[in-house]
């Protein structure tokens, strides 16, 4: 273990100079002492203090009294000698890290550090301020670090692998003990929701889908007159997801577009043009533009029927008759067969239990205050349309959240510890076959001045 182990913390916020170079010289042999040895490597004060210094950093306060102080400095000096026996155990097992697994995760981290100041030159100074150098050595410290990390990581997954870690029996109590221990940094259950839904989209009326036809068929005539496809569909497609690409779908395989418009993609040879056809999308031309085993490349143009507020009205009226017959008992499925938008692949049946504020906007609003079993009508956008789409839910559950009870947590908070107890088990195994000695208490040796 070195010195520069720690100074990756820098990365959460470049900060002082390193506590050694603050230190008179007579407290920095103080700092040099050894306060531990683990095979052949010491660990000495200085690293202890920084590994102090870079929890403070991540928001772990330090205890004031003086004892709790000591027991909180030997409870990560013994962090560290575990780390260091891992480390110790990857070089037997030879776990190693290649650098371009690291570089460009280094690279990303000093970017951002970097990003903190206004000039190079003043991002230099700030690391020579803080003792460590130019920028190419401490990427040299940073690598270092997560190389460390990395290593550990991989040999605790190698001992996993390798059945080393097998978990250790635990007693209900030491998972009550556990569990009333941890409650209060425990998160709380956000408040959740599950429910079906039927979506209906607004109708073009029949002279509006008669206009959009005649459009398309005037642009198909003009690419049989010679017209480029692609840059027509540029100009005119109003599929905002391929309109700037002339139209390209990429490939795809059979079964991925709606049924009328799989059939032509199908139907067609490379480089023919499709009749004007419709789907629930509106009126398309297709050309297959290349061919292979069970897929093809193709392009398209969209014209889709105006819609404008009427047909919002209507929908929202025929919303509100599904809502009063849901209300009333007609069948779900017969309900959403009749009136949901399959085309746009939307889903009827969220059955898998959803954070509430993780909802969409819309959703959120209509659900709010809501309990299981209501059924309400709301709108949600639809980008593609520039108007919005109308819904229909019905709440199947709805948990308000809160503190999590021992019960939701027993099966979690005893695989935990059963997982730890094998990682302790394994790692006191470690610490009987190597040296280690803990020297922490002894008084720091007399300076030459007192000798």
């Amino acid at each position: 273990m070195t010195r520069y182990q720690t100074l990756a913390a820098l990365a959460i916020g470049l900060c002082t100079a390193p506590l050694a170079a603050q230190q008179p010289v007579a407290q920095r042999a103080a700092l040099d002492r050894i306060v531990a040895v683990v095979g052949d490597q010491p660990i000495t004060r200085f690293d202890l203090q920084q590994r102090l210094l870079q929890d403070q950093q991540r928001g772990v306060k330090p205890p004031t009294d003086s004892a709790q102080r000591r027991d909180y400095e030997l409870q990560t000096l013994n962090t560290m000698i575990d780390e260091e026996l891992l480390l110790q155990k990857a070089k037997e097992l030879k776990v190693e890290v290649p650098d371009n697994e690291l570089n460009t995760t280094a690279d990303r981290q000093i970017r951002d550090v970097k990003a903190r100041f206004a000039t190079e030159t003043e991002f230099r100074a700030e690391l020579a301020k803080a003792g460590l150098g130019a920028p190419e050595e401490y990427r040299r410290m940073l690598v270092d670090q997560m190389r460390r990390d990395e290593t550990i990581k991989r040999t605790m997954q190698k001992l996993r692998e390798d059945s080393k870690l097998i978990p250790a029996n635990v007693t209900e109590d030491e998972v009550k003990e556990a569990f009333d221990r941890s409650r209060a940094s425990l998160p709380h259950r956000p408040a959740t929701v599950t429910f079906r839904q039927i979506v209906m989209a607004p109708k073009p009326t029949p002279a509006a889908k008669e206009v959009a036809r005649v459009k398309a068929e005037s642009i198909l005539a003009e690419i049989k007159r010679g017209g480029d496809f692609a840059l027509l569909a540029k100009r005119e497609s109003m599929d905002p997801t391929t309109k700037e690409v002339g139209g390209d779908l990429g490939w795809h395989r059979r079964g991925d577009f709606v049924l009328e418009f799989d059939k032509w993609v199908w139907a067609l040879p490379p480089g023919e043009l499709s009749p004007v056809f419709a789907s629930p999308f509106g009126y398309h031309i297709v050309r297959v533009d290349r061919a292979a085993a069970g897929e093809v490349k193709a392009r398209h143009i969209l014209i889709r029927p105006k819609l404008d507020s009427f047909d919002l009205k209507r929908v929202q009226l025929e919303a509100d008759t599904v809502a009063r017959l849901w209300r009333a008992g007609s069948p779900f499925d017969s309900l959403a067969k009749k009136h949901h938008d399959y085309a746009a692949k939307e889903e009827t049946s969220i059955l898998d239990a959803m954070a509430r504020d993780s909802l969409p906007e819309s959703y959120q609003r209509a659900f709010a205050g809501k309990a299981a079993n209501e059924i309400v009508t709301f709108q949600i956008p639809d980008p593609q349309r520039g108007i919005p789409k109308v819904v229909v839910a019905q709440l199947l559950s709805s948990n308000p959240g809160g503190e999590y009870q021992l019960k939701e947590m027993r099966e979690l908070v005893r695989n935990r510890l059963a997982e730890e107890g094998g990682v302790r088990r394994y790692l006191d195994l470690l610490r009987k076959r190597a040296y280690v000695s803990i020297r922490l208490d002894q008084p720091p040796p007399p300076r030459a001045s007192e000798r």
